[in-house]
C-alpha cells in the first residue's frame, strides 16, 4: 500500500512538473509576443508575468520591466504603461495626467494601428512558434508521410458499403486534394455522419465513392474518448519523410494552417451541438497530457506543444472582451466609429466577457474531473 501511494505521488509531481514546463513555455511564447511588437512600438513594459496571483521571485531588467513568475501558472501577462489592469483593455484613469513624454511610451496614446499589431503579435506568436517546432520536427524525426493508398477494408464497414478495393488511391474528397492519409484521417474523423464524395485512382482511372462515415466513440492511448467518423479503411504502411529547412518550413506552415482549421471546425461543431460538448478539456487534461506524452519522448512532447500553442492562438483570437480577440473588435469599431467606444461600453463589454471565460473554464474543468475519475470517486467517499 505505501509503496503505492509513493508510486502515485512520484506520479502526480511528473505530471505536473511537465504541465507547469509546457504552459510556461507557450505563456511565455504568448505573451513575447505581445513585448516584442510593444517594445517595436516604443511602449514601456512595466510587468512580463508568467502566471497569475502573488508573485514568487522576479528581477528589474535595464529598462524597469519587473520579470516575475507568479504563484498560479495558469496564464500570463505583460501590463504595458498606461494600463488600469494586466488586461491591457482600459486606459488608467490617470493617463490625463501624463507628460509628454510619458505619453510618448504609453500603450493607450498609441495610434490604432500600433495597438492592433500589439494586440495580435500573442496569437501570431503561438503560430510562429508551431511552425518553427513543426519544421524542426520534420528536419530531424521526419514528416509523417503515409500514401493514400488503402490497405485494407474492414467487414461491414461504410468503405465495404461504399465500394472502396484494396490499392485504390484516395485523390480527393468533398474537392480537397489529397496528398497522404494523415490527410484523410483530418477529415474523416471531422465529419459528423454527412455523407462525402471521395474521388480514388484505380487501375490509372478516377472513380467516384460515396461514402457515409461511422460515427464512433473512440479512446485514446491517454484514456481520453472523442466521437469520431471513421470509414474503416487502413494505410499500406507508414512511412518518415526528413525534409531540408525550406521543405521542412513550407511543410509546417501548411500542417500549422491544417490543424488550426480542423480544429476550429471542431470548436464550430461543439458550438451548434454537432460534436459532444464533454471533448472539449481544460488544465487538468492539459496536464495529464503532458505527463503522458513527456514518458514517450521529445518528439511527441514538442508535437503536443506545437498543437497546444495552435489553440492557444485561436483561442485568444475569439472576439471576445478579455481576449485578445476582443481587444481586435474593439479596435474594429473604432477603426468604423472614428473614435473608441466609450468606457462605460469597453467595461461592460469586459464584464461579460470575463464572464464568459471564467463559464467556460469551470465548464472545462468540470468535464475534467468527469473524464479523470475524480467526481465518481468523490461520489464513492460520500455514499
Amino acid at each position: 500500500m505505501q509503496a503505492l501511494l509513493h508510486g502515485s505521488v512520484l506520479h502526480l509531481l511528473w505530471v505536473l512538473f511537465w504541465f507547469v514546463v509546457v504552459l510556461t513555455v507557450l505563456v511565455f511564447v504568448h505573451e513575447a509576443g505581445h513585448y516584442l511588437i510593444a517594445r517595436r512600438n516604443r511602449v514601456r513594459i512595466e510587468v512580463f508575468s508568467i502566471g497569475f496571483g502573488p508573485e514568487l521571485f522576479g528581477w528589474y531588467d535595464r529598462a524597469g520591466t519587473r520579470w516575475k513568475f507568479s504563484a498560479i501558472p495558469l496564464g500570463g501577462y505583460v501590463r504595458m504603461f498606461g494600463d488600469m489592469d494586466p488586461s491591457s483593455g482600459l486606459a488608467s484613469p490617470s493617463v490625463v495626467e501624463l507628460s509628454p513624454a510619458e505619453r510618448e511610451v504609453s500603450f493607450h496614446s498609441k495610434r490604432l494601428g500600433q495597438r492592433a499589431a500589439i494586440v495580435a503579435g500573442g496569437p501570431a506568436a503561438n503560430f510562429v512558434f508551431a511552425i518553427v517546432v513543426l519544421a524542426l520536427l520534420f528536419m530531424t524525426f521526419g514528416e509523417p508521410f503515409t500514401p493514400a493508398e488503402v490497405g485494407q477494408i474492414s467487414p461491414d464497414s461504410a468503405a465495404q458499403r461504399a465500394g472502396f478495393q484494396v490499392g485504390d488511391v484516395i485523390t480527393s474528397i468533398d474537392g480537397h486534394a489529397i496528398d497522404r492519409f494523415e490527410d484523410v484521417q483530418e477529415l474523416v474523423r471531422l465529419d459528423d455522419g454527412t455523407p462525402m464524395t471521395i474521388v480514388v485512382r484505380r487501375d490509372g482511372k478516377p472513380v467516384t465513392l460515396h461514402a457515409t462515415p461511422t460515427l464512433t466513440r473512440f479512446t485514446d492511448r491517454f484514456g481520453n474518448s472523442h466521437h469520431i467518423g471513421l470509414l474503416g479503411i487502413g494505410h499500406s504502411g507508414v512511412q518518415y519523410v526528413r525534409r531540408n529547412p525550406a521543405s521542412a518550413l513550407i511543410r509546417a506552415a501548411g500542417e500549422t494552417w491544417n490543424l488550426s482549421a480542423t480544429t476550429f471546425q471542431a470548436m464550430w461543431q461543439i458550438v451548434i451541438g454537432a460534436r459532444n460538448s464533454d471533448e472539449l478539456g481544460g488544465p487538468l487534461r492539459i496536464a495529464q497530457l503532458s505527463g503522458e506524452v513527456a514518458q514517450i519522448g521529445i518528439g511527441p512532447l514538442l508535437s503536443f506543444m506545437a498543437v497546444l500553442s495552435i489553440n492557444l492562438g485561436l483561442i485568444n483570437l475569439f472576439p471576445v472582451p478579455v481576449l485578445d480577440g476582443g481587444h481586435l473588435l474593439f479596435y474594429a469599431a473604432e477603426a468604423i466609429r472614428g473614435k473608441p467606444l466609450g468606457r462605460r461600453a469597453q467595461e461592460y463589454g469586459f464584464r461579460i466577457g470575463l464572464a464568459l471565460v471564467l463559464t467556460l473554464m469551470v465548464f472545462a474543468t468540470w468535464n475534467d474531473l468527469v473524464h479523470t475519475g475524480i467526481i465518481e470517486f468523490v461520489k464513492r467517499l460520500v455514499t
